[in-house]
């Protein structure tokens, strides 16, 4: 049962609800639909007339657009596939908060629905703190802390265009979402650790940086830079919130990793909560590589 008053969620995720290949995701009277497996696509006009036939749907939208259709012998769709085309402005609502979502252009169905409960333990911390969120996409986690009384807030992105969503969003919920910097991660980091600037509040939400199984190394080494650098610029008694979203890189590995990053950091820091994927994920016993959204929060000297 999903905890927040919400007109989104997830309604299919993939193997985790016996479908494998097929992900829907639920803003207000649209359904956004990923289908990336042979098998799904033989079946994708059933799953469309089950998803429309759903209490208030007006229309089911498709994002099958990611690059493993490719490896499946599909090309990609994008587009209606049944009503409408959404409207110009899709609105999530989660809570208080609304959010746009670009489901043409957008990452994934166009809003990660995954970090809800996330969302709900930063609103706790972010009072009165200066944070930074970094890969802040169309920043969520900044309107949140902003709405929520942070002192100040800075968001990085590499992606124009999710900043410019980052600052419609602050609009849409009436909030001064701060400085939005358009910028590689590791680059600002660097800089701002070079300025010996420091923050109260810190979000590290990279997208997947492991793939598979095979790319774990070089991950590992991207999330240690990553959280090292976040650690450096953490004031003390500062709250680090990590992410990582790659199935490949274990709960426990990542444990191992932000450790080696304190020690690195010479930081005294604590695990304080840890963080999954919200309950519209499921993670089956038989299917435990359902889990791939891990995160901590911790606390430093």
């Amino acid at each position: 049962m999903l905890s927040d008053a919400t007109d989104s969620a997830r309604l299919v995720f993939s193997e985790a609800d016996g479908l494998p290949g097929l992900v829907a995701d639920r803003y207000g009277d649209v359904v956004v639909c990923q289908i990336t497996s042979a098998g799904a696509e033989r079946w994708r006009h059933v799953a469309a007339d089950a998803l429309a036939g759903l209490p208030g749907v007006a229309s089911v939208f498709e994002r099958s657009d990611a690059d493993i259709r490719l490896r499946e012998g599909l090309e990609p769709r994008l587009g209606p596939m049944l009503g409408p085309s959404p409207s110009a402005e899709l609105l999530a609502h989660e809570g208080r908060w609304r959010f746009a979502v670009d489901v043409a252009a957008g990452h994934k169905t166009g809003f990660y629905l995954d970090q809800r409960d996330a969302r709900r333990t930063l609103a706790t911390i972010a009072p009165a703190r200066r944070v930074l969120n970094v890969f802040s996409y169309t920043g969520a986690f900044s309107v949140i802390a902003a709405g929520s009384g942070a002192s100040s807030v800075t968001s990085i992105d590499s992606s124009g265009p999710a900043i410019a969503i980052a600052a419609r969003n602050g609009e849409l919920n009436g909030v001064d979402v701060g400085e939005l910097l358009e910028a590689d991660a590791f680059t600002a980091l660097r800089t701002l650790r070079d300025r010996a600037s420091n923050y109260d509040l810190i979000v590290v939400d990279p997208p997947k940086l492991a793939a598979s199984e095979k790319h774990i190394d070089k991950a590992s080494r991207a999330y240690k830079d990553l959280n090292l650098l976040a650690m450096k610029l953490l004031a003390p008694g500062g709250v680090l919130m990590t992410f990582s979203c790659s199935a490949a890189m274990t709960a426990e590995l990542f444990r191992k990793v932000l450790a080696g990053a304190a020690l690195d950091a010479r930081r005294t820091i604590r695990i304080v909560t840890t963080l999954h994927q919200a309950s519209d994920h499921p993670v089956p016993l038989a299917f435990p590589e359902a889990e791939y959204l891990k995160g901590f929060v911790m606390e430093a000297e």
